[in-house]
């Protein structure tokens, strides 16, 4: 293969949801899917094509104006939850609201309550457990009331029943609170709790199913 020859991980995507909403992608390890949820927050840009997130053109902005956009109306969910272990639980969560120049311990500690871990909230992520540590990286996606919520395999590294913890989590953010959630996932009882299901495979996207 030629240095110069084009390697096209995501071909003819198509892809509308509305605020509330919920989707999840699946598809076989390296078909894309984690490419696609970058592309969809703005923490890459495609080739070709237009990404719209909350009213604004991804595809026209800077890294800066990316960012912004994110910081003020994007979460996310990692499968290893990304948390710094210098920080306690309950500064971890603040992090977010902290780099926008606000400070709102009174949303921290709601949105600890939310997950369950009010009572953990002094604690370190090496003296949580797998799950509550994935809680913690919720409430922190949380805390800025996002308007969307990007949850790539957040079920990847937990046992059965804390994954089934984790997912009933994230669905009553989506339906209580109006937040639009994306999953990646490997899941498919997680999947299949979405009101639409896509499948990536080489490249493309298809519908599995809707309205579940």
């Amino acid at each position: 293969m030629g240095p110069e020859e084009e390697i096209k991980i995501l071909d003819d995507i198509c892809l509308t949801l509305g605020e509330g909403d919920n989707a999840a992608i699946v598809g076989a390890s390296g078909s894309g899917k984690t490419t696609l949820l970058g592309l969809l927050a703005g923490l890459d840009l495609p080739t070709r094509g237009q990404i719209t997130l909350a009213g604004q053109r991804l595809d026209t902005l800077d890294e800066e104006a990316r960012a912004g956009l994110r910081a003020h109306h994007v979460g996310f969910v990692f499968q290893n939850f990304h948390l710094l272990p210098s920080l306690t639980a309950e500064e971890n969560v603040a992090l977010p609201l902290e780099l926008t120049g606000r400070d709102d311990p009174a949303r921290v500690r709601e949105v600890l309550e939310m997950v369950g871990l009010s009572k953990r909230r002094r604690h370190y992520p090496r003296q949580l457990s797998g799950g509550e540590q994935q809680r913690v990286a919720l409430a922190r996606a949380y805390v800025s009331r996002p308007r969307i919520l990007f949850a790539d395999e957040p079920t990847g590294s937990l046992d059965h029943n804390t994954g089934q913890i984790i997912g009933e989590l994230l669905f009553e953010l989506n339906r209580n609170n109006g937040t639009t959630l994306i999953l990646v996932t490997h899941d498919s009882s997680l999947a299949h709790r979405c009101q639409q299901v896509f499948h990536l495979d080489g490249g493309r996207l298809h519908v599995m199913a809707s309205a579940l």
